[in-house]
């Protein structure tokens, strides 16, 4: 082998440990973003089977009157609460 040939064989060697170092990089980053859709889709089902209902987030200050509705949800939450733990301790 010469000089020339094994010059190209390391240009080549190092080209194919980049690719494979930023394929592994992409792979992971899908991995993650894959994982946190699963869990916040679990995490929205569990959700609804607790009685929960997703609200969209007001954009831009509209729906001002609806500001208080999640107030109103963790008041009527913790009423729910309240009244589970009286149950359980009977």
């Amino acid at each position: 082998m010469t000089n020339h040939e094994r010059s190209e064989l390391l240009k080549k060697v190092e080209r194919y440990e980049n690719a494979f170092t930023e394929l592994k990089a992409a792979h992971d980053d899908v991995k993650d973003v894959l994982i946190e859709t699963i869990l916040f889709d679990r995490w929205q089902q569990l959700g609804t089977q607790l009685g929960f209902k997703a609200q969209q987030p007001a954009a831009n200050g509209k729906d001002k009157g609806k500001d208080d509705e999640p107030n109103r949800d963790l008041a009527q939450l913790n009423q729910q609460i309240s009244a589970m733990s009286e149950s359980w301790s009977h």
